[in-house]
């Protein structure tokens, strides 16, 4: 009876490898060389090399042979987000697939899906060629925080890809493509009038009440703002009056608007800064000489004064209030129709 022989064949095949050297592929060629080069460029080829041709699907592609196997992986797309709604620039963090720290990568940018190609340069601003000093590592790109392109026009949507390289003969392609868009500008300003904190509606008004010579008067009731601005540059409040002070029609005197303490003049009208705060960014500080603690005022002339800001920064959820002093001596006209229209614009710096 004859039994059946089953032969049986095992083969492993392992890349040459040691703690500083890998040797990624064995291939069958006629040769080549790298030895054309010049001080800018340096060319590598090799002739007759077998199974060179791309091998490629939707999402991935394989580049077989000599050449390709020098490179080194290719970046995925990079993470771009906006949190922080801003106008003019992005957070930007590539990935590494695992290649090696001393590999050093290039950021390509558009605002046209690449119809057109500009870079991002070592300072994080976007320019139309890629130099050498470009081309930075993935600590130098803020590593897994990232950095910021900077420089961005508002309401635009703007398109990244990376390519690595680590030396001569291994760039790699650009990787695939991630988009977000900066924000448009905005501004949004509010005024309430109210002893507490609290919205209200115009018209608007303010009462001093009786005005005693020698005695200070404080509003009771407070002028508030609200102020949110996606501006880098921040937001500003101005507010000035149109008669200088005080004025009685009646009487023709005007209590004069002044900067100064009160207590130690003998007449006098102006604002002091009464609250601040925001929700978020900013924050909302208030200028001098608005500042003042007790009796000490600043003054409301006939052209506008900054009286709040926002540190020169976007801000979100911004809320300040000022309240208004005064005060009549013994020769300051009796009238009962002393009055000052105050004016208060917000501007911002985009």
């Amino acid at each position: 009876m004859k039994k059946p022989v089953i032969l049986m064949s095992l083969m492993l095949l392992a890349f040459p490898a040691s703690t500083n050297y890998a040797l990624k592929s064995f291939d069958f060629n006629a040769g080549g060389d790298n030895s054309l080069s010049s001080s800018s460029y340096a060319m590598e080829g090799a002739v007759g090399e077998l199974g060179s041709d791309p091998l490629s699907s939707l999402n991935y592609t394989t580049l077989p042979g000599l050449l390709y196997t020098q490179m080194v992986n290719t970046p995925s797309a990079p993470t771009v987000t906006n949190a922080g709604d801003f106008t003019n620039k992005l957070l930007v963090t590539i990935a590494t697939e695992g290649n090696p720290s001393d590999t050093t990568y290039a950021i390509a940018v558009s605002d046209d899906n690449f119809v057109t190609t500009e870079y991002l340069q070592s300072d994080n601003t976007v320019g139309a060629t890629l130099g050498a000093e470009d081309w930075q590592t993935y600590a130098d790109w803020g590593g897994g925080s990232g950095e910021f392109a900077v420089g961005l026009v508002p309401n635009t949507t703007y398109y990244f890809k990376v390519k690595a390289a680590q030396g001569e003969f291994t760039e790699g392609p650009w990787g695939p493509v991630a988009s977000v868009a900066t924000s448009a500008l905005s501004i949004s300003f509010d005024i309430d009038v109210s002893a507490t904190d609290q919205e209200t509606a115009a018209p608007y008004a303010v009462a001093l009440g009786d005005l005693q010579s020698g005695t200070i008067v404080t509003s009771t009731e407070k002028i508030w703002v609200d102020l949110a601005t996606n501006a880098p540059g921040g937001g500003f409040v101005y507010v000035f009056g149109s008669n200088g002070g005080l004025l009685s029609q009646k009487t023709s005197h005007t209590i004069s608007a002044v900067s100064g303490n009160l207590s130690s003049l003998d007449e006098g009208f102006g604002i002091q800064y009464n609250s601040l705060s925001e929700s978020s960014g900013g924050p909302m500080v208030v200028s001098s000489p608005y500042d003042g603690a007790g009796e000490v005022v600043g003054t409301i002339t006939t052209n506008p004064q900054e009286i709040f800001n926002t540190s020169a920064t976007a801000i979100a959820g911004g809320r300040a209030s000022f309240v208004t002093k005064a005060k009549i001596d013994d020769l300051t006209p009796a009238a009962a129709d002393y009055t000052d229209t105050i004016t208060i614009i917000s501007t911002a710096s985009f």
